[in-house]
């Protein structure tokens, strides 16, 4: 069984009531009860508890971590962004949505700064599968309509993904990027842009079901565990140069 963690800021439900009656248990209740229906193993996560919940112990019992933040990526640790990463590298998978793309962890694993255009006026989304044969559209129509959105715009400052599975339109006018599947070490990370707090997104059943098939595809499989360093070779070969430096 998939064993998922669902990190969730937890500040917006907590100081604004329009975002409280939306998600008045947080955002990452509703996440976990929609991962729980899907059959995995689901804990939560939050920023205000001890090492944000992240503990070397969770993280070595966390096959999927998800991310949701916003307002206070600078009061997540230097430490715990090291020890997240240090997992995916290690083959953990790793979904950040919405505003998560400026989390400090996202930013390290993309090395750009992660910057977009932004506008607030519960406008329309149409987010497009523009690769409808990836695991992560499965099951999903051409198109999910999202009748009151945020709007994020081009240009995302972000590498190329490996895959671009969607992409959104807005009612502005603008478009985006709104699913990029890349590959980090041993680890897949997928940022997947729905999940404005104020819009009661994630109540939304399509997209729910494209987080379940992202945490699907993101899950480590069993393949081979690349060897580094100094190699013994395979076949028989003459070992007699000492020109090394090392």
């Amino acid at each position: 069984m998939t064993r998922v963690t669902v990190w969730n800021e937890f500040r917006h439900e907590k100081e604004s009531t329009v975002v409280a009656e939306i998600y008045p248990d947080g955002i990452h209740t509703v996440l976990a009860s929609v991962f729980e229906d899907a059959g995995f193993d689901v804990t939560t996560a939050t920023l205000d508890e001890p090492e944000h919940g992240l503990t070397e112990d969770v993280l070595a019992n966390t096959d999927v971590l998800t991310w949701w933040g916003h307002a206070a990526h600078d009061e997540v640790s230097d430490e715990i962004v090291d020890r997240v990463r240090d997992r995916v590298l290690e083959g953990m998978g790793l979904l950040v949505f919405h505003s998560g793309h400026y989390s400090k962890i996202f930013k390290q694993l993309m090395g750009t700064t992660c910057s977009l255009k932004w506008r607030e006026a519960a406008e329309k989304e149409r987010l497009w599968a523009v690769e409808p044969g990836h695991p992560i559209a499965d099951g999903i129509d051409e198109y999910i309509e999202i009748e009151e959105a945020e709007m994020y715009g081009e240009r995302f400052d972000i590498p190329a993904p490996d895959t671009l599975v969607f992409t959104s339109w807005f009612e502005g006018g603008e478009v985006f990027r709104s699913g990029c599947c890349y590959h980090r070490g041993n680890g897949k990370v997928f940022y997947f842009r729905p999940g404005h707090e104020t819009y009661p997104v994630y109540h939304n059943e399509d997209i729910q079901q494209v987080l379940v098939n992202g945490v699907k595809w993101a899950t480590p499989n069993d393949g081979p565990a690349p060897a580094f360093g100094n190699a013994d070779p395979i076949e028989a070969i003459d070992l007699s140069d000492e020109r090394t430096v090392h």
